[in-house]
């Protein structure tokens, strides 16, 4: 109780503080006011994890209790048609999970011939990143990390190396489209950048990470990798793979797949058919997981409410709205505006020196912090920087991989590092230390970040 109180002391006097510190540098009291409510919601996650949704709601009362922000603000800041487009997608993965289609693809890849300790982390790498950006990096995780879990009891190694090779990959991989992390399609609904963006732009950066981050960790787990093939030759991988995977339902699985590939062909063409149209930007895009979700709940109607009740997960989407408000209030308030101005006054006229900036402040920031949290407190201030006639593309795709990349460098940097040290502890009883995460996750995070900066810097098709 003692720690509680000193915790939540400690946080009311860091957002009193950062608010003062705005009042003293110039701001008015709204501006400062919203400075330090979006400062205590985002250090809350950091001291009171399981409470941050009550301190979201709290804020947010404040901001509307003190004419900070107005009712009908709070409703044009909550990024509604980001939190529908998260619950599509959420019913949809309810399906693929429920028609076994993650256990059937990952029997295909690990039923490969000749399976060896090198071969299996080529796998695990490309088939990660490959997972978490057609689904999410939350349900890519999941299910690679049972299987990792599975194979490596079998052949009596230690799993640690490869769930940790893992959950890199994923990370990498969710920043390749815009459906592989919640960061991806906030920063397409609030920049208008297209599914087709992220593919040629976003999709090339990150496979060229992940090919240099394979090279790292074969070489950085090359002992467990050797050890591994070792117990493969010993106990004979094949057999045990045909007798560890069984394949699910045909029909089932069919349908599941076909509506998924219809889904994805639907918004990969979704700026073309709103351009067609005549529609706004991204409205194809938010709603055909809408209507494909619609569509799963009418054929699965005995399930439909499993897939909203159990499936959508409402305390995060809850916990993302009022966070988008409250980082809405720092744009109507003007206080973005205000930092971005400062900023500018730091880096001067050397773009190349705010892209470099906003890319390195958003990884290392979301090495401690949820990224989503991070992206979230960004957004408005990239948006302020379009009021002072700056190209913004080159700032979102930074603060696209910044926030992605960054989660690799420490145990708590995203939200699939955290589910996969869950399930380790939880299904093996095994942890994994602050130290051995850190000096691998840090030489892959800086490593990657900073090949994304050369290219940022020196390509001028991402400008």
């Amino acid at each position: 109780m003692k720690s509680l109180s000193i915790k939540l002391l400690s946080l009311f006097l860091l957002a009193f503080s950062l608010g003062a510190c705005a009042s003293f540098s110039g701001m008015n009291a709204h501006q400062a006011l919203s400075i330090g409510i979006f400062s205590a919601s985002i250090l809350g996650t950091l001291f009171f994890w399981d409470f941050r949704l009550s301190f979201a709601f709290i804020g947010t009362s404040v901001l509307l209790m003190t004419k900070t922000i107005d009712l009908e603000h709070v409703i044009e800041f909550s990024s509604l048609e980001v939190i529908l487009f998260l619950v599509g997608m959420m019913v949809i993965i309810g399906l693929l999970k429920d028609s076994g289609v993650f256990a059937w693809i990952v029997s295909l890849i690990l039923r490969i011939p000749k399976l060896s300790g090198k071969k299996f982390t080529l796998f695990i790498v490309f088939f990660s990143a490959l997972l978490a950006c057609t689904v999410d990096e939350v349900t890519s995780i999941i299910f690679m990390v049972t299987a990792i879990l599975e194979i490596c009891d079998y052949f009596e190694v230690n799993p640690i190396p490869f769930v940790i090779i893992s959950v890199l990959a994923t990370n990498i991989g969710s920043a390749a489209t815009v459906l592989g992390n919640p960061i991806g399609i906030l920063i397409a609904s609030k920049s208008g950048l297209t599914f087709e963006d992220f593919i040629t732009k976003a999709f090339p950066l990150a496979l060229l990470c992940l090919v240099v981050t394979t090279f790292i960790l074969l070489f950085w787990y090359r002992k467990s990798i050797k050890f591994l093939d070792g117990q493969m030759e010993r106990l004979g991988a094949n057999e045990m793979l045909v007798r560890l995977i069984s394949v699910p339902p045909e029909k089932n699985l069919k349908i599941s797949l076909g509506i998924f590939g219809l889904m994805l062909f639907f918004i990969s063409l979704h700026h073309r058919m709103e351009v067609a149209w005549q529609l706004p930007a991204n409205t194809v895009l938010l709603v055909v997981p809408l209507v494909t979700s619609g569509m799963v709940m009418i054929w699965k109607h005995r399930k439909a409410r499993k897939y909203i009740e159990k499936d959508v997960e409402w305390w995060t989407l809850l916990f993302f709205l009022l966070l988008f408000v409250q980082a809405g209030t720092l744009k109507y308030t003007g206080a973005t505006v205000f930092i971005a101005k400062h900023m500018l006054a730091v880096t001067g006229s050397n773009f190349n020196f705010l892209t470099t900036a906003i890319l390195w402040i958003s990884a290392i920031g979301s090495s401690v912090l949820d990224n989503v949290v991070l992206v979230a407190a960004f957004i408005p201030v990239v948006q302020g920087f379009g009021s002072l006639n700056i190209n913004l593309q080159p700032l979102w795709w930074a603060l696209l991989f910044g926030g992605c990349l960054g989660g690799n460098i420490t145990l708590i940097g995203s939200t699939a590092n955290i589910v996969a040290i869950g399930i380790l502890e939880k299904e093996k009883r095994l942890k994994i230390s602050f130290l051995e995460w850190f000096w691998v996750g840090a030489t892959v995070g800086l490593i990657t970040t900073l090949i994304v900066m050369l290219a940022l810097i020196f390509l001028p098709f991402y400008r």
